[in-house]
């Protein structure tokens, strides 16, 4: 049982930690948020979107998706479009972020779950290796290593909003949080880049 725990431990923080585009908006609204509650949306929703790719990866439902061609030319297609959106609304909030633009409590459940569910690289790393290493366990074993995977999503995104909201206190002239802004624009370009290739090579 320990063995799986801390097999799904390692795993769950070696996927979770690499800068990314889901760390970098999490981080980015609990420092531009005006209080704390106010980013519990996107935590609970990057938190829960994690849940759900983990669960589905140990259940092996996810294969599925990776297996047909066809559903992964949609999902890179409308992950696309989703990270353009996300793009251009958050450097409109780095842009007006000295009148004060927080975005709203829907944008942050449409953006988080756009990076979250609508993110190939996401979902293939989850099903590649929280999906494949869960066959080598089995019943209360499967459990603890789920459970563990999930906790650690969980513990992860709120000490990066808590890290983001301490950071927006030290930012008193707000440049530190329109330049998080200005480089969270430009991670998702990034992600757009590689996604368009990658789409291109499946197509």
């Amino acid at each position: 049982m320990l063995q799986a725990v801390l097999h799904a431990f390692l795993l769950a923080i070696g996927l979770i930690l690499p800068l990314g585009v889901q760390n970098i908006f999490v981080f980015n609204q609990g420092a531009t948020q005006q209080k704390f509650a106010r980013a519990l949306p996107v935590i609970l929703t990057a938190a829960l979107c994690d849940t759900l790719l983990i669960s589905l990866a140990v259940l092996g439902v996810s294969v599925i998706i990776v297996s047909m061609p066809s559903l992964q030319i949609a999902l890179y297609i409308v992950g696309i479009i989703f990270l353009l959106y996300m793009s251009w609304s958050i450097w409109t909030s780095a842009v007006t972020a000295e009148e004060g633009a927080p975005l709203s409590a829907k944008k942050q459940v449409l953006f988080a779950m756009s990076v979250s569910l609508l993110n190939p690289h996401a979902i293939m790393d989850t099903v590649g290796v929280i999906g494949t290493n869960s066959i080598a366990y089995d019943g209360a074993e499967k459990w603890a290593y789920t459970l563990t995977c999930i906790a650690v999503s969980w513990l992860w995104f709120f000490m990066l909003a808590v890290a983001g909201r301490k950071a927006g206190h030290i930012d008193k002239d707000g440049k530190l949080l329109t330049a998080i802004n200005k480089l969270s624009v430009f991670i998702i370009l990034i992600v757009i880049v590689m996604l368009v290739r990658q789409l291109m090579e499946l197509i």
